[in-house]
């Protein structure tokens, strides 16, 4: 809450939610008025699935990145896309979040193409915590979450007391709500990135896409920060999709893996079946065992020695 007890001037900054939509890329946008489905409701989806992608060209200027790729996240489900650097996994989450246009193909939303949906609807829907988010100087915890709402305001509705407990709600969550006072750029980057995980939550989407949640974080807060992404997923029901360059990270909490190399996806499933040693040699090139998680019983990959 800011120094005047309100949040009123926070709704007062275009573009506050930097979400799917407000990520910097420069697709033409609909009007909030545009025709599409009501958030939440059910599209033609394959299998009831809210968020596909089918035959996608993704590329950046001339540098094809992926050609022909389809992919379907199943609802309810912690999905984690895995691979060696440079495969197309962050490009895949982009383009799911709308911030990359497909050269061809299309990206579904409840059954229909997301870039023809509006703005608004879309942020009602699908929720996006990018690889490296800068909050404004100087803001607080309780400020930066309360923009998650900025999705659900409008002409004629402004901050409510719902909108309130929603943050206070997202805070509590994400273990920062005895840091609402506090200035964001004086956290630590556990704490950063928990504060940011909370301000997604406020956007109160079915959908939450997080690109390498645990970057820059130390093994503490990594586990931290996975616990609460699992934690949302199972006690929420939210579908969660997620890039993770640690595969067993990946193999411990996700329900659904994808594991892409050189821009297609070489396997899907779940972890006991994407997670072997020809498997992770074929994607990673890393000759390994496998052998059970003495903690959790999933996959773990333990590296050949050098010899």
């Amino acid at each position: 809450m800011g120094h005047d007890g309100t949040r009123e001037r926070v709704h007062r900054t275009p573009g506050a939610v930097p979400g799917p939509a407000d990520q910097g890329h420069r697709t033409p946008r609909p009007p909030d008025d545009a025709a599409g489905p009501v958030a939440g409701e059910r599209g033609a989806g394959a299998g009831g699935t809210r968020l596909m992608g089918r035959a996608l060209t993704l590329a950046y200027e001339r540098r094809v990145v992926a050609e022909e790729l389809t992919v379907a996240i199943p609802d309810g489900s912690f999905t984690v896309i895995v691979g060696p650097n440079a495969c197309g996994k962050s490009t895949l989450l982009r383009a799911l979040a709308r911030m990359l246009r497909p050269r061809s193909g299309t990206v579904l939303l409840d059954g229909r193409d997301i870039h023809a949906q509006a703005t608004r609807t879309v942020a009602r829907t699908l929720g996006l915590l990018p690889q490296s988010s800068i909050a404004p100087e100087g803001i607080r915890v309780a400020d930066l979450v309360a923009r998650g709402r900025h999705p659900h305001q409008g002409l004629f509705r402004q901050w409510s007391a719902d909108d309130e407990r929603v943050v206070q709600e997202s805070m509590a969550a994400t273990g920062v709500a005895e840091l609402a006072g506090a200035h964001v750029d004086e956290l630590s980057g556990g704490q950063r990135q928990r504060v940011w995980i909370a301000m997604a939550l406020a956007q109160e989407t079915p959908l939450l896409l997080l690109d390498e949640p645990t970057t820059y974080l130390d093994i503490a807060h990594q586990i931290d920060v996975l616990d609460l992404c699992a934690r949302l997923q199972r006690e929420q029901g939210r579908t969660l999709v997620a890039v993770l360059h640690d595969l067993n990270h990946a193999a411990r909490y996700a329900d659904h893996l994808i594991a892409m190399r050189g821009g297609r996806v070489v396997a899907e499933g779940a972890p006991a079946e994407v997670v072997t040693a020809e498997r992770v040699e074929e994607v990673f090139g890393l000759p390994c065992r496998v052998i059970d998680d003495p903690e959790t019983g999933t996959p773990l990959v333990v590296p050949a020695a050098r010899r």
